[in-house]
């Protein structure tokens, strides 16, 4: 009897009758559950007579009555969303190009170059304050035809350990070295090519340092003990867990990768074998990227040859989700773009130092970004007279640190270092990456006492640099990259978008027993479009401009609106007497690409489902535009906050209504309580059943080490984030 009075009364529409039923269930005894259904019913029965019954609602309506837009063909597309994003891209770059262009001078070039450094070292997050002690030891030697190898570990930070191999010549004397930074390889420093490169050096008669990048090789920093693997993977897998929680922390994972590399050349400047005048480093795709990063901002560094990376961002922001969608944040900081630094401008930190570029033709970094960057930074050697200090090399293939671009940046490095030119390449044997392990088991994390990166990255929050203060949403929101939505005027359109103005058409209704579904597009910003659809009790439908002021919930889910599976919680809303206003944001629902982004290196690493692989924070379609966001220096999350805002003004102007509020389902929540707490006059209500979200998610999933979460969220310092002074963030109820 008891079970089945909590039935009876979970039925009942007020909250205090479920709550009264909770308590009759766990009170017991069938007299004092009679009198407590009793006294339910008579508060229902009350809440009855003040509000009118809604008869006559049936199940949950079709699914087309949810959708507004034409069906869109499945497979890879530039969508509106895309393009969007790139015009705003190729905007920044124009303002970015502009500026190179007016430095005219060497005084010119020096201010533009010191505003570059800074720009750089900002988009990084900075560089760690001190050289620690590198605490360096070697664990062990090969010797090999005509050189040997020594297995090095040093400690970049304190209890952060660098597994590395140290190629030396066995020729007497100090001798030029080479930094040579690995891709991704899941072998990280034992990758035959890399392995290749290396002995290919020390045969020419240098000094090579190889290390593990972090989450690679020896240095995962998620290692699974009794299944011998990453919990992810050890090419890309780590980088995007690693690099989305310094993100929150207000920095970049490149700001570790890049100081492993500068703590290698003080680590070589340490040996007496190597000529600390005659640095150089190179590396092609991930190393690419190291090579690129460090030779800008490490003067020690006297030739800069990186391979397979240096393209111009627009491009690569272009391709990737159809070429290589895996998630890599330490390639995407925040403000690259927009910031005016680009790879031009890291190429352009070199100057006057001499600079190879390898290039494929076939690369998905796109080969005109790279001659166009080359020829950029080509006008500035050009004018200093170090024109024959660059060099581009270009090979017909795929992505790759080809033999002929590998002989072309060899010669180049002979050239620089005044060591005798060798035509050719020679011949190398590699070893099993087993024999070339640092530690006991092949992993740091398991054998050696220390750090996780993950360690680092929740302790940098706290450092006293620029991103790391308390910092309110308001205060970025409205900033650079923010449509003036307030100053649009709300306009019947004709489906397609007009400038400065929100055009809405209503393209049909669907009425299910006593509630109708009308169905809107909002077309804005010259080229995206918003399908919403209003819900709303029938008898209150008729001329809009007739109507009271009503209320109205804006409804919000990460995969965008809702559904027949949604309907129950629509209903609830309605029953709580407020309209629904349920939206697709930009690139979720009807407006995202229908495309699934397999990784080329782990095709297994997110969902089998296309809609489900979508959102995957490790290698989707949702994940490359939002770090299209971050090069742009504009969070996705703020896009999708000011979707909330023009579907606000289209329901204050169209719909009447009076109280606007927005509810998010699941971890949409956290987007929910985010808008509440910028936009003027919108209220947060929780989903049915549910909480409102706090604005401390930031800080708790960064201080949790949570590892995955949705990629929606990503927020650049958003560990700091507090709610906005001039909002009261109290939820509406």
């Amino acid at each position: 009897m008891r079970r089945r009075t909590a039935e009876v009364l979970s039925m009942l529409p007020h909250p205090r009758t479920r709550a009264r039923a909770r308590r009759a269930d766990e009170i017991g005894g069938l007299s004092r559950g009679f009198l407590v259904l009793a006294g339910a019913l008579v508060a229902a029965a009350s809440t009855l007579l003040a509000v009118p019954v809604r008869a006559g609602v049936a199940g949950p309506p079709p699914a087309e009555a949810f959708r507004v837009l034409p069906p869109v063909a499945e497979g890879p597309a530039i969508t509106p969303f895309l393009r969007h994003q790139l015009d705003e891209a190729w905007r920044q770059d124009a303002v970015r190009r502009e500026a190179f262009a007016a430095a005219r001078t060497e005084a010119d070039l020096t201010k533009l170059k010191a505003q570059l450094r800074e720009k750089a070292l900002r988009v990084l997050g900075g560089l760690p304050a001190m050289r620690t002690p590198l605490h360096p030891r070697v664990v062990g030697t090969i010797q090999r035809d005509g050189y040997r190898i020594e297995k090095v570990v040093y400690e970049s930070l304190p209890g952060l350990h660098v597994t590395a191999l140290l190629y030396l010549p066995d020729s007497p004397g100090p001798k030029p070295a080479v930094l040579v930074a690995c891709g991704h390889s899941p072998l990280g420093k034992a990758y035959e090519k890399y392995q290749e490169i290396a002995a290919r050096l020390a045969k020419r008669g240098y000094v090579v340092l190889c290390w593990d990048p972090v989450g690679q090789g020896e240095r995962s920093q998620f290692w699974d003990a009794t299944r011998g693997r990453s919990r992810y993977n050890l090419v890309c897998g780590e980088h995007a867990v690693l690099g989305n929680l310094a993100t929150l922390a207000g920095t970049s994972v490149a700001r570790w990768m890049v100081w492993d590399g500068m703590r290698g050349v003080d680590y070589l400047l340490t040996r007496p074998e190597v000529d600390g005048d005659h640095l150089a480093i190179t590396g092609t795709s991930g190393g690419g990227f190291q090579a690129l990063w460090i030779g800008a901002l490490d003067e020690r560094v006297g030739v800069v040859l990186p391979s397979c990376f240096p393209t111009s961002l627009p491009m690569r922001m272009a391709n990737r989700i159809f070429e290589d969608p895996d998630s890599d944040p330490e390639q995407d900081p925040f403000g690259l773009v927009s910031e005016g630094v680009d790879h031009a401008g890291l190429l352009l930190l070199a100057h006057p130092r001499p600079l190879h570029l390898s290039a494929a033709v076939l690369d998905f970094f796109p080969i005109e970004g790279t001659r166009a960057a080359f020829r950029e930074v080509g006008a500035f050697y050009e004018r200093s007279g170090a024109h024959d200090k660059l060099k581009l090399s270009e090979g017909y293939h795929q992505h790759s640190y080809s033999d002929g671009n590998q002989e072309s940046a060899f010669a180049f490095l002979d050239l620089w270092n005044d060591r005798p030119l060798r035509p050719g390449l020679p011949e190398v044997t590699t070893l099993p990456a087993e024999a070339l392990r640092c530690t006991p088991s092949g992993q740091v994390r398991v054998d050696l006492p220390g750090r996780s990166l993950v360690d680092v990255i929740r302790e940098s929050a706290a450092e006293p640099r620029e991103g790391a203060a308390r910092w309110s949403l308001s205060e970025r929101f409205s900033g650079a990259g923010h449509a003036d939505v307030r100053s649009w005027a709300v306009v019947a359109g004709e489906g397609r978008p007009r400038a400065g103005a929100l055009a809405w058409q209503a393209l049909g209704t669907t009425v299910v027993g006593d509630v109708t579904l009308d169905r809107y597009r909002l077309d804005h910003s010259e080229r995206l479009t918003i399908p919403l659809v209003h819900v709303h009790r029938t008898r209150e439908a008729g001329p809009v401009g007739g109507r009271a002021a009503v209320r109205v919930v804006l409804d919000l889910g990460l995969a965008g609106k809702a559904g027949p599976a949604e309907w129950p919680l629509v209903l609830k809303h309605l029953a709580a007497g407020r309209e629904v206003v349920t939206f697709d944001p930009r690139g979720l629902g009807e407006t995202r690409m229908r495309y699934r982004a397999a990784s080329i290196d782990d095709p297994h690493i997110a969902p089998s489902t296309e809609e489900e692989a979508y959102a995957s924070p490790l290698s989707g379609v949702l994940a490359n535009h939002v770090y299209n966001g971050e090069l742009s220096g504009r969070p996705y999350l703020f896009d999708v906050i000011e979707d909330v805002e023009i579907v606000a003004r289209f329901a204050r102007a169209h719909l009447r209504a009076g109280e606007v509020s927005v509810s998010g389902r699941g971890e949409a929540a956290v987007v929910a309580a985010a808008a509440a707490d910028v936009l003027e006059g919108v209220g947060v209500v929780a989903a049915p059943g549910e909480e409102v979200a706090s604005l401390g998610w930031w800080r708790d999933a960064l201080e949790s080490g949570r590892e995955t979460w949705p990629i929606h969220l990503l927020l650049r310092g958003g560990a700091a984030l507090r709610p906005s002074p001039r909002k009261d963030t109290s939820p509406a109820r």
